[in-house]
């Protein structure tokens, strides 16, 4: 059977009688089966030729994203914008018409939730271009209904602040400039706004059901002091945590997720005090890229004991901010696998961004392509549906517009397509389809507790989920040498282990000693104990 095959990329499964396993840094988690995946929209399909990904497209991509095994979708902007990427938005209430329409939204909407989904957005309100109503209105106008939703400089509001990092605009990768602006956050008109907007996309009809709306939102570059101004400081407590209670006044099962502006921190500060429900792992996405084992247990102890009870981490190696985990691995396959892994199989929510089950390549950052937004879309660049990255949805709206496409990372016939690897049972694609199912089907990976598994070996890194049911234990290589290791069995009475299942041999073997195993490179082993 085809999951068999799939079954034996996971390295080994032991079924073992265990009494009693010896663990440090237990800590209970709360139970989520969602698996997130984080969709740049504009580049994953195109349902009307035009080249740009679209409302409709993802609608008819909804039946591949099942099967993998997601059941939640987090979408990039959707907000009309001058900007490719559509943050800074000119009207927030406007859906990008490259993308759709209003009706295209609920239509996806609708079907999401027919397929048992959910869907978020991600939404930046705290810019504005000088497109947007409120900064045409207000400038120079100090009668304007919107003389205090834009954050001026001078008293006569003609000269709009800067914006992170004291820009004042941005150049497109189309050549497009345009000028940006802060939005006002400590004025009492925008957080009612934001409270009605914020609203409106989780309930469109305005009927109270919510079952036509988004399910939660993703707060980009959400900062208690934004931007360090002066201006607007102690906003957890006048900005953001309002709007959050008047929105789970509204829908209790809205879902919140903060990206902390400092990448360093732990976001407990958002979790404790601006009321959000779930804050991004972004120490943990630096400590898998590391393969460091000493620094993977101590992130990973440290990201759990930091995160108020209730309140949940949700873990990556991806977004669309920083550079493909293929790129940073230099497409080694084996270490993609590795931190599939860990991305999936230590608990809390996980969430894939799109292509990363593919392994696509892409690096970007600043200056790479002169001053202009195109310097990010290396990671952002059109899902490979085909061996030829050719054909029908492709998504391709960059095409030779500048050095990011010159240098494409899409190059035909490179074992990284869907088309590709659906049919390798060694694939990445399906290493991510059978860690995804085994999920599914083991309550333990999303409600388990955690523990940190010791052993001796300095490149080996091994933890146990557990439940009532069940443990399991995960063994993984994180280094390109076969790796002997001893765990530490004293206080244990394990005898024998039965059918194992290995990347590197297939059958059934029995072993009589389990305190002692020889590892591949890179080798993830999955035991499980009954």
């Amino acid at each position: 059977m085809l999951f068999k095959k799939l079954y034996v990329l996971l390295a080994f499964i032991f079924f073992l009688p265990v009494k009693k396993v010896c663990a440090q840094n237990t800590f209970a988690l709360p139970s989520s089966n969602e698996v997130i995946y984080h969709i740049f929209l504009r580049s994953f399909y195109d349902s009307n030729g035009d080249g740009h990904g679209d409302l409709k497209g993802l609608q008819s991509k909804l039946d591949y994203l099942q099967d993998l095994g997601i059941t939640s979708i987090l979408l990039t902007p959707i907000n009309s914008s001058v900007y490719y990427h559509n943050y800074f938005s000119d009207d927030f209430e406007k859906i990008d018409a490259e993308f759709g329409t209003v009706q295209d939204y609920l239509d996806l909407v609708n079907d999401i939730h027919k397929h048992g989904m959910k869907i978020y957005l991600d939404m930046e309100t705290q810019y504005v271009t000088e497109d947007h109503l409120w900064w045409k209105d207000s400038y120079n106008n100090l009668k304007s209904k919107y003389s205090d939703y834009i954050l001026y400089d001078d008293s006569a509001h003609t000269k709009p602040s800067t914006i992170i990092y004291n820009l004042t605009g941005l150049t497109g990768y189309d050549n497009i400039s345009g000028r940006i602006t802060t939005v006002n956050l400590t004025s009492k008109n925008v957080l009612d706004y934001n409270i009605k907007l914020f609203t409106h996309f989780a309930d469109p009809n305005n009927d109270g059901k919510f079952n036509d709306g988004a399910d939660g939102f993703r707060l980009d570059h959400a900062m208690d002091n934004l931007d360090n101004k002066p201006q607007l400081t102690n906003l957890f407590a006048t900005f953001w945590k309002p709007l959050i209670t008047q929105l789970k006044q509204a829908n209790p099962k809205l879902m919140i997720v903060a990206e902390q502006a400092n990448w360093s921190d732990y976001g407990s500060d958002y979790l404790l005090n601006a009321g959000v429900d779930r804050v991004f792992a972004f120490n943990l996405q630096k400590a898998i890229a590391s393969f460091d084992k000493q620094r993977l247990a101590r992130v990973i102890d440290s990201t759990f004991s930091q995160t108020p009870s209730g309140k949940q981490q949700v873990f990556f190696i991806e977004n669309h901010d920083m550079q493909r985990f293929a790129s940073a691995v230099n497409k080694d396959e084996r270490k993609l696998k590795v931190a599939a892994a860990l991305n999936l199989l230590i608990g809390q929510v996980p969430s894939i961004y799109y292509g990363q089950e593919l392994g696509m390549f892409g690096s970007g950052g600043f200056g790479k392509f002169n001053s202009t937004d195109g310097n990010d879309i290396p990671m952002r660049e059109a899902f490979e549906w085909y061996k030829s990255d050719s054909g029908k949805g492709m998504a391709i709206w960059y095409k030779n517009t500048g050095g990011w496409w010159d240098s494409t990372n899409l190059k035909p016939n490179d074992r990284i397509s869907l088309e590709e690897e659906i049919i390798d049972p060694n694939s990445l694609y399906n290493f991510y389809k059978t860690l995804l199912k085994l999920r599914k089907e083991n309550t333990v990976l999303q409600s388990g507790t955690y523990q940190t598994f010791a052993n001796n070996n300095d490149n080996v890194f091994s933890f146990l989920r557990s439940d009532k049911n069940e443990t399991l234990i995960v063994v993984i290589n994180l280094s390109a040498d076969a790796q002997p290791m001893t765990f530490d069995f004293t206080r244990t009475k394990i005898s024998t282990a039965s059918q194992i299942m290995s990347i590197y041999e297939i059958g059934k073997k029995t072993i009589s000693s389990l305190s002692t195993l020889s590892l591949q490179p890179y080798e993830v082993q999955i035991w499980k104990a009954q």
